[in-house]
């Protein structure tokens, strides 16, 4: 048996999103993988109960402080006081208080960051220096090292964070590809009638869903599956086209229910925290994806509970895609080939129940927890064994 590492992963936030719940599951499979695990981050946010329920040794951050002066200096005592051999940060906000809390703790731990977003980052200094600062930088999809390694550029992008993506300085052999997991265990085919009665939905409607926060300015594309939403919903009257989860667009998605004459077939759900069970309930993820897209977890948790799901072929969305392979990819912020797609997959057979095994069994393959933590903890090892 190889002796546990001593582990701390770093988030300044908590607050929910993507790359808090891929920071806390890393942490949380570490720890059945049998290694010393710390999360440190300040308490009270919304993932505290979850990382209370996955038993991760937590330290409190606090306060921030003024330049997260306090984070810092709470996160280089915890490296030295427990003598963290790696130190692992996950926010682009948390890049140099990472760095930094590893350089002050005086203990030399090896430094990991993950870059969850699909462009590279946003400061000049940090596309010039971080490199050098690092042992290791985790990208969560390919499209993510190609930003990272040489750049993106689509000038005539209508988007503006797409126009320029330019890459990093440095030693591009510190960028490695390990893509981000899902909860495989549960996230699976099962029963949702119960909750397909709370939204409404009868057996015989076919729930088209977008899953994710909808803040603005452009939320997933929601706004973009509305109008899809309207160009077929006379076609397959069975069709209903749910909106899933929360944000400051909610009185926009509504205006645009009614002005598209969606009203009936068309609503915002209640939120959903039994996200699972909110796969099971719907019969196609639509994730029509704007702006950038690093590696969707939510298409891989559509897949994962075996069903199908269009998407935009946009950034690393092409990648998940390709985990589950059932369903159709189409151009982005295009709404007629996203109802095309929409229309041609409400008329097809539903998926019966071993298709469905087989499509998660890919997935488990893939992108499991454990299998995703076990290939991090591979990397945490050959940093390790370096001299410092």
């Amino acid at each position: 048996m190889e002796t546990p590492l001593r582990i701390l992963q770093l988030n300044s936030r908590l607050t929910g999103g993507g790359t808090d719940d891929q920071c806390v599951q890393l942490a949380g499979a570490l720890r059945q993988l049998g290694q010393d695990v710390r999360l440190a981050g300040p308490d009270g946010r919304e993932f505290a109960p979850t990382i209370r329920a996955l038993q991760i040794s937590f330290a409190d951050t606090g306060r921030e402080g003024p330049a997260k002066i306090r984070f810092i200096l709470r996160a280089a005592r915890l490296i030295r006081e427990h003598r963290v051999q790696i130190v692992h940060g996950h926010h682009g906000r948390d890049i140099w208080p990472t760095i930094l809390a590893a350089r002050l703790s005086g203990a030399r731990p090896k430094i990991v960051l993950t870059r969850h977003l699909a462009k590279s980052p946003a400061s000049w200094a940090s596309r010039r220096f971080l490199l050098g600062q690092v042992d290791a930088l985790i990208a969560v999809s390919h499209f993510v090292a190609q930003v990272l390694r040489q750049g993106v550029y689509e000038p005539d992008s209508p988007e503006p964070e797409r126009r320029a993506r330019p890459p990093m300085r440095g030693d591009p052999s510190k960028i490695h590809v390990i893509h981000g997991g899902i909860d495989t265990d549960r996230f699976r085919p099962g029963d949702a009638s119960e909750l397909r009665v709370e939204w409404g939905l009868t057996p015989e409607h076919f729930a088209f869903a977008v899953v994710g926060g909808y803040q603005r300015p452009r939320g997933k594309g929601q706004r973009e599956f509305l109008q899809a939403a309207a160009r077929i919903h006379r076609q397959v009257p069975q069709a209903r086209f749910l909106v899933v989860g929360r944000g400051n667009m909610a009185g926009i998605l509504r205006a645009d229910i009614g002005r598209l004459g969606l009203e009936g077939p068309a609503w915002l759900t209640p939120y959903c925290n039994d996200m699972p069970r909110a796969m099971n309930a719907l019969d196609c993820l639509v994730h029509p994806a704007v702006g950038t897209e690093a590696f969707p977890g939510v298409v891989l948790e559509a897949f994962a509970c075996g069903r199908p799901v269009i998407a935009s072929a946009l950034d690393g969305v092409p990648e998940a895609f390709a985990i589950g392979d059932c369903g159709q990819l189409v151009a982005p912020e295009n709404s007629q080939a996203l109802a095309e797609a929409m229309l041609s997959l409400a008329q097809e057979p539903p998926l019966n129940g071993p298709s469905r095994n087989q499509i998660h069994a890919h997935v488990a393959g893939q992108v499991s927890l454990g299998r995703v933590a076990a290939e991090v903890l591979a990397l945490y090892r050959r940093l390790a064994d370096r001299p410092a």
